[in-house]
């Protein structure tokens, strides 16, 4: 839903994180979310999974909403990279793919479905999202889009971040519901709100 280093940078306080410890802290946040939800995730259970003290988890990260969303960041970049190259029907179609298998298969997934959820009601958590994660990577899928249409691969009937909103929405609709996303959604979502060029007719 992006390069390292487009991602904004939080400043952090105290002394250099070891990066054994930091990758421990992130992995425990991750795996004790998809065991036990949001609501059970604490600050001393992560301690306790990852090997470290909690007054060391509290020097580096103020919650553990800011805990998951390194968490997702750095997943993300690695697993649900947004496409930079030729910007062409296909490109968006499989991000699209990759996106559903993110939020079904990988555990970051479930990490983006609860921060979802808890930015619903929670207005810092909600800043902190869109700020750090959801707000880089639309303009990156925007981005996306518009060089699609400028290239002429796709002609959509509305502007970029409605088309993001419509492509996106019922791919995550069906991960909240926590069920499974027909094969067959992604291409009627891209047939239908992208029109992309008919390559057979172009070619003739």
């Amino acid at each position: 839903m992006p390069a390292a280093n487009s991602q904004p940078r939080r400043a952090h306080s105290g002394p250099r994180r070891d990066e054994a410890a930091r990758r421990a802290v992130l992995h425990a946040a991750d795996d004790l979310l998809v065991e036990n939800g949001f609501g059970a995730l604490t600050i001393e259970a992560i301690a306790r999974r990852a090997g470290v003290a909690k007054q060391t988890i509290y020097r580096w990260w103020p919650s553990k909403v800011e805990i998951l969303l390194d968490t997702l960041i750095e997943d993300s970049t690695k697993h649900l990279p947004v496409p930079t190259e030729k910007p062409t029907a296909e490109n968006i179609r499989g991000y699209l793919r990759r996106f559903a298998r993110f939020l079904t298969r990988d555990p970051a997934g479930k990490v983006l479905l609860a921060l979802i959820a808890e930015a619903q009601h929670d207005p810092d958590t909600a800043t902190s999202f869109h700020q750090r994660y959801l707000g880089p990577r639309r303009d990156q899928e925007c981005d996306m889009l518009t060089r699609a249409i400028d290239a002429g691969e796709i002609s959509p009937h509305l502007g970029p971040d409605a088309t993001i909103d419509a492509l996106v929405g019922p791919i995550v609709y069906c991960a909240l519901r926590g069920s499974s996303i027909p094969r067959g959604l992604v291409d009627t979502l891209v047939e239908n709100l992208l029109r992309p060029r008919d390559t057979r007719v172009s070619a003739e």
